[in-house]
């Protein structure tokens, strides 16, 4: 089952089941209300797909995830997951802009596939973990790679606003293993990989983010990028797919 998050005709969002080429319109949010629905249908043409999630507390990022990816930054580094933050403001929809702010360097995509967090965990076994994921979705994990290197640590380089595109939809009813995730610029291939190589697997990755934070409803956990080329500059439009998700396509803009 797809979930969008969507407003129509200046109206305030709305969540929506993905049927076709409609939306049937939700009572509310499903995370808190399940999937009672309206009775009202909205063509997709007339909608406006948001972010479909805001993280009321957190995104949880895993990084170096696959392992040419991992050779490509650090070879040789401990083979525990590495974990950081990102902050809810930096959540944008499709079709959103990423803002590139005035650094030097580059400013890299990572497409990734993303778990929504349905329920309050904590401390979750991996046996369990399917238990507290609602679904997933799409994430653009935007880095300022050379700052990055710059600070020494990661939050600014990757914390800034418009810095996590993420939708189009949650997909609640999908099989995570052997999904492709493909990342283009301007519809040139930049990243390729599938799900299949990840280091570390969903149900861990649940296991050991739960173990450190309390995670709640609605909050995300990336689960890292494939190996490619990352790079991305004013004028230039990100597309992520992920097979059985769909597209997440953002263009990028210098900050004003």
């Amino acid at each position: 089952m797809k979930i969008a998050r969507f407003t129509s005709g200046g109206a305030d969002p709305q969540f929506g089941i993905v049927d076709d080429e409609d939306l049937v319109v939700l009572a509310g949010d499903p995370m808190y209300q399940g999937f009672e629905t309206t009775g009202e249908r909205v063509p997709l043409a007339e909608a406006k797909l948001l972010a479909p999630v805001i993280p009321r507390s957190k995104i949880v990022c895993i990084g170096m995830n696959y392992a040419e990816h991992k050779e490509e930054l650090a070879p040789g580094s401990s083979d525990r997951p590495v974990i950081f933050l990102k902050p809810n403001t930096a959540i944008v929809g499709p079709g959103d802009a990423i803002q590139i702010p005035p650094v030097e360097g580059r400013i890299v995509h990572e497409g990734e596939l993303a778990i929504v967090i349905g329920a309050v965990a904590k401390r979750v076994r991996a046996e369990d973990a399917d238990d507290v994921i609602f679904g997933y979705t799409i994430a653009n994990d935007v880095s300022a790679r050379d700052q990055m290197f710059a600070d020494g640590q990661w939050a600014r380089a990757k914390g800034y606003d418009t810095f996590c595109p993420i939708g189009p939809v949650i997909e609640t009813e999908i099989d995570r293993r052997g999904l492709e995730i493909q990342t283009f610029v301007d519809g040139e291939p930049r990243r390729h990989g599938n799900t299949r190589d990840m280091i570390h697997g969903i149900p861990e990755i649940v296991e050991f983010v739960s173990d450190i934070w309390t995670l709640l409803p609605g909050d995300l956990i990336l689960t890292g990028t494939p190996a490619g080329l990352g790079g991305f500059v004013d004028g230039q439009t990100v597309e992520i797919q992920i097979q059985g998700i769909g597209r997440l396509v953002n263009p990028a803009r210098n900050r004003v």
